[in-house]
């Protein structure tokens, strides 16, 4: 057994290989995170972006007012928000996606995005139990029926309750987006579940105990609400995908199947020093000791995360 202050050659061959290897910042440097733009379309290339959203299951009044206030904090400030902190400060981010011209050249872009149309489907119209293709489904129903209007100029979000179970919903995603192929033109659409219930440890942490790795006692929920404050997270996610990954040609690294995206790309990161199982030095509400990092609408606090910014090449958060 070989201990510290052994003067064996295995020892010092160890030393040197640490010293040359792994304790040199300068020899060992990490690659940059780079999410290459593959020539396609992007929604933050329109003028306004509308955000529909069709709302499958029972969520009370107050569950979608939360998201509904998220949903209009992205296009704008509100009185008494902090610059630095708010949701749209967040996702001014996506304008740095730069699309291309018809000359092949790209160019800044700059969309006002905003709280579009809603619809609610309280009685299950296709079961609670869904496939990934009824979420399309769900979409090209409520336009069919000018419920929610056609436009190339949205995405369409459909948000399930806690008591639907949608197919892969917590074996490999607690959202996604995609696009449908009957509408000409196509329309982006997106589905989040709220995990309350079915897998909260994966898909609402920090606001739940991890289901892997350390047990460390979970956030408070800044509108006290873990299922729909997980969604929030969720929703950011999959929405800072759609509007710069819309068609599978935007910015995304790996396999267009299943690609890194906006958000996707830095995964568990919330503020400053986070690390697998610490989401980092966030900001906390004295009263209620609710954790959160961004501003929003009627007085809002939002749990963010962090979003890859192509002006550094890095993973960013607002705290």
């Amino acid at each position: 057994m070989v201990g510290f202050g052994h003067k064996s050659v295995f020892v010092r061959l160890i030393v040197v290989f640490c010293v040359l290897e792994l304790c040199s910042g300068k020899l060992v440097k990490e690659e940059p995170l780079v999410l290459k733009y593959h020539n396609g379309p992007l929604l933050t290339a329109s003028p306004t972006l509308d955000v529909n959203l069709i709302w499958y299951g029972k969520f009370s009044p107050v569950q979608r007012s939360i998201v509904g206030d998220f949903v209009m904090s992205l296009g704008g400030l509100f009185r008494g928000n902090s610059l630095k902190t708010s949701v749209s400060t967040w996702w001014k981010t996506t304008e740095s996606y730069k699309a291309a011209s018809n000359g092949g050249k790209a160019y800044p872009v700059k969309t006002r995005t905003r709280l579009g149309r809603q619809k609610l489907d309280e009685f299950y119209s296709l079961g609670k139990s869904l496939k990934r293709t009824d979420i399309a489904v769900l979409v090209e129903r409520a336009i069919a029926s000018r419920a929610l209007p056609a436009s190339p100029n949205a995405v369409y979000l459909v948000l399930t309750s806690a008591d639907v179970t949608v197919e892969r919903f917590c074996m490999s995603s607690c959202g996604f987006h995609a696009s449908n192929v009957k509408g000409k033109p196509a329309f982006p659409y997106a589905w989040v579940g709220n995990s309350e219930t079915q897998c909260p440890g994966q898909c609402a942490w920090p606001f739940h105990q991890p289901l892997y790795g350390p047990q460390t006692p979970p956030l408070v929920p800044p509108n006290g609400d873990v299922g729909i404050d997980g969604m929030i997270i969720n929703i950011a996610t999959v929405l800072a995908g759609a509007v710069t990954n819309p068609f599978n040609t935007g910015y995304f690294q790996g396999d267009a199947s299943a690609p890194l995206e906006a958000v996707s790309a830095c995964p568990g990161m919330y503020g400053t020093g986070a690390y697998p199982g610490f989401p980092g030095n966030l900001l906390v509400d004295k009263t209620t000791g609710a954790s959160f990092n961004a501003h929003g609408a009627n007085g809002r606090m939002f749990l963010l995360p962090a979003i890859w910014d192509p002006a550094t090449f890095s993973c960013k958060t607002l705290v």
